[in-house]
C-alpha cells in the first residue's frame, strides 16, 4: 500500500538523481553523487537552500542596461522585453539548485497567466512567483489577486460595482483554489455554486491595475494593484450552502476592501478540498499523473491534512512528500506502478536539464546582453526550440494552463505529438553542434564542450566501457539492459573502432590536448542517448 512513511538511510545514486530530476531543473554528476550519500531529510534541507539570483533584474539587450527598477525605461510594452523577463527567470533556472524555480514554475501551472503588458509588470509577477514558492499558499493568493498583469490578464481591472465582470472571480474558484467538482444540481457543483461566482466577483469589484511603485506589498516588496473605492461593491455578499451560507459584510472604505478579500479568501481555503486540488496538481507535477482510490486515500488525503493544518504552508507539504517512501517508489513491490522515470520531460527539463548537466557556458548577460538574451536564449531556444515542442515559457494558449499538466487522462503525453517531436528529438543535436538545426544559423556557439567535460566527470575516461556505463548511470532513470548497453557502446559510440582504438585516441587528447577525434564519438553518444526513449523520461 502506499505510504507517506519517512524514508532513511542514505538515498545512494539511482534515488539521489530521482530526486533531483524531480525536485530540480539541475542535476550535475557532481550533484547526484553529493546527494547520494545523504538521507532524504538531509537531501531536502539542502534543497531548501535558496541563493539570490545572479543578477537582480534584466538586461535590456539594445542598451546593455537594466530598464525595470533603474527605471530607464518606465513604459515598455514591447514583446521583446516582456520575453526578456522570462529568459531571466530562465537562466536563473539554469543556474538554480534549490526547489525554488521548479515550485515557481508550479505556482505559474496553478495560478495560470500569460505574459502581457507591461514588462515591469510581468517581472512583478514572476517575482511574485519566486517569493512565495516555498511561502504560504494562501498569502500568495492574495498577492496574486492584486497582482497588476493578473488583474489585466483576467479582466478584473474592468470589474465595477455597476458593471460586474466575473472572468478572474470564476477562475480563482474553478482553477486556482478549490475546484469545481462533479456538477449535482442546476448551476450547483461539489465545491460551489454559479450565485458563489456572481459573489466572488462582487467582492473583487474596485480591484485595479496601478502606476508601478504607487502601491507596493510589505510582505513581498512587490508592486500590487490598487482600490477604487468607487468601483467597489460595498454591500454584503452572501454565498451558498457550499461555503456555510457565510456572509462577508461590505467594505466601508478603501482598507476595507483588503478585508472583504482577505474574508473571501479565509472562506475558500477554510474548506480542506482547497488544500486537497492543490495537493493533486502537486502530486501530478512531482511525482505521477495517475491518482487511483489508494493514492487519493493514502497520500492525498494525509498530505492535503498536513496543508490545511499547517495553514498552507508550503515547506512541510514538501518536506513529508520529499522524504516519503512513497516519492522513492519503496512503499509497494508492485513493478506496474513504477514512480522512477513514469514521466515524460517537459520541455524545460530537456533543455535545462541538458545544458546543467553538462554544464554548457551562455554568454554574460552584464558583458554581452545580446549574445545571451538575443542569439542564444531568443532565437535559439524560447522561439525556436520550445515554440517548436510546444511550448511557450509564461505563456500558456488557454487560462488551464498547459495541457501536460492538467488535461486527463494524457497529461504528459502532451509533451509528444507529430509537429513537436522533432524539436525534442534534435535538442541533442543542438547542443552537441551550436546549430539551431530547427532554423537557420548557430546558437552564437553555446554548446557543450564534451571533451573537456568527460575528461573532468568519467572516472576512467580512456576505457569505453566504464565511459559508457557512467553516461548512462547518470542520464538515464533506470539501469540500461545489456542489450541497450552493447547498442551504446558498438554501434554509437566505437562504430568501426576497437576498445584500444579509443584509449589510443583518448591518450593522444590529453597528450596534446587536441580533441578533434574524440569529439565525434563523444557527440554522437550525447545524440543518441538524449534522443533515445528512456531519456526523455525522468
Amino acid at each position: 500500500m502506499a505510504t507517506l512513511a519517512k524514508r532513511t538511510g542514505v538515498l545512494g545514486r539511482r534515488l539521489a538523481a530521482h530526486l533531483l530530476r524531480r525536485a530540480t531543473y539541475t542535476p550535475t554528476k557532481a550533484q547526484i553523487e553529493a546527494f547520494s550519500l545523504m538521507t532524504a531529510e538531509e537531501a531536502f534541507n539542502a534543497l531548501m537552500q535558496v541563493d539570490p539570483p545572479s543578477i537582480p533584474e534584466p538586461i535590456d539587450p539594445l542598451t546593455g542596461v537594466p530598464w525595470i527598477d533603474s527605471g530607464l525605461n518606465p513604459v515598455s510594452t514591447t514583446s521583446a522585453l516582456r520575453r526578456y523577463v522570462s529568459i531571466w527567470w530562465l537562466d536563473e533556472a539554469r543556474q538554480d539548485n534549490s526547489l525554488l524555480s521548479k515550485m515557481s514554475f508550479f505556482l505559474h501551472t496553478v495560478f495560470v497567466a500569460a505574459i502581457e503588458g507591461l514588462s515591469e509588470r510581468v517581472y512583478d509577477h514572476i517575482r511574485l512567483l519566486r517569493f512565495y514558492a516555498l511561502g504560504n499558499f494562501k498569502s500568495f493568493a492574495l498577492r496574486m489577486t492584486m497582482d497588476n498583469m493578473m488583474l489585466g490578464f483576467l479582466d478584473n481591472t474592468l470589474n465595477n460595482k455597476g458593471n460586474p465582470n466575473e472572468n478572474y472571480a470564476r477562475e480563482f474558484l474553478e482553477l486556482f483554489t478549490i475546484g469545481k467538482g462533479e456538477q449535482v444540481g442546476a448551476g450547483d457543483y461539489t465545491n460551489y455554486t454559479e450565485d458563489d461566482v456572481v459573489q466572488a466577483a462582487r467582492v473583487l469589484t474596485g480591484i485595479k491595475t496601478s502606476l508601478r511603485g504607487t502601491v507596493i506589498d510589505p510582505e513581498s516588496g512587490v508592486p500590487l494593484g490598487r482600490i477604487a473605492f468607487n468601483q467597489h461593491d460595498t454591500a454584503n455578499k452572501s454565498f451558498s450552502h457550499r461555503f456555510d451560507s457565510q456572509t462577508i459584510v461590505g467594505a466601508s472604505n478603501s482598507n476595507d476592501v483588503i478585508r472583504e478579500l482577505q474574508d473571501f479568501i479565509d472562506m475558500i481555503y477554510a474548506k480542506e478540498e482547497t488544500a486537497k486540488n492543490f495537493v493533486r496538481k502537486l502530486y501530478r507535477f512531482f511525482v505521477g499523473r495517475k491518482i487511483d482510490a489508494q493514492i487519493e486515500n493514502d497520500v492525498i488525503t494525509p498530505l492535503a491534512s498536513t496543508f490545511f493544518n499547517g495553514g498552507y504552508e508550503i515547506e512541510p507539504l514538501l518536506r513529508e512528500l520529499f522524504t516519503s517512501t512513497h516519492f522513492y517508489d519503496e512503499d509497494d513491490s508492485d513493478s506496474t506502478d513504477e514512480i522512477i522515470g513514469n514521466m515524460i520531460k517537459g520541455p524545460l527539463e530537456l533543455f535545462l536539464g541538458g545544458m546543467s548537466f553538462f554544464d554548457v557556458k551562455v554568454p554574460d548577460p552584464a558583458v554581452d546582453a545580446n549574445a545571451h538574451y538575443r542569439i542564444f536564449y531568443s532565437f535559439s531556444i524560447t522561439n525556436v526550440f520550445f515554440a517548436q515542442a510546444g511550448f511557450l515559457l509564461f505563456a500558456p494558449q488557454v487560462v488551464a494552463g498547459y495541457p501536460a499538466y492538467y488535461q486527463a487522462p494524457s497529461y504528459h503525453r502532451n509533451w509528444f505529438s507529430s509537429s513537436t517531436i522533432i524539436a525534442r528529438y534534435k535538442l541533442g543535436e543542438i547542443l552537441t553542434s551550436g546549430n539551431r538545426v530547427l532554423a537557420g544559423g548557430r546558437t552564437g556557439d553555446v554548446k557543450i564542450d564534451i571533451a573537456e567535460w568527460t575528461k573532468n566527470n568519467i572516472s576512467a575516461p580512456d576505457d569505453a566501457n566504464i565511459l559508457i556505463k557512467e553516461f548512462l548511470d547518470f542520464l538515464i532513470p533506470e539501469t540500461s539492459s545489456r542489450d541497450r548497453f552493447k547498442y551504446y557502446l558498438e554501434d554509437i559510440f566505437l562504430a568501426d573502432q576497437t576498445l584500444a582504438d579509443w584509449a589510443y585516441e583518448w591518450g593522444n587528447f590529453v597528450l596534446t590536448d587536441d580533441d578533434t577525434e574524440v569529439q565525434i564519438p563523444l557527440n554522437n553518444l550525447v545524440v543518441a542517448i538524449m534522443y533515445s526513449p528512456e531519456y526523455q523520461l525522468f
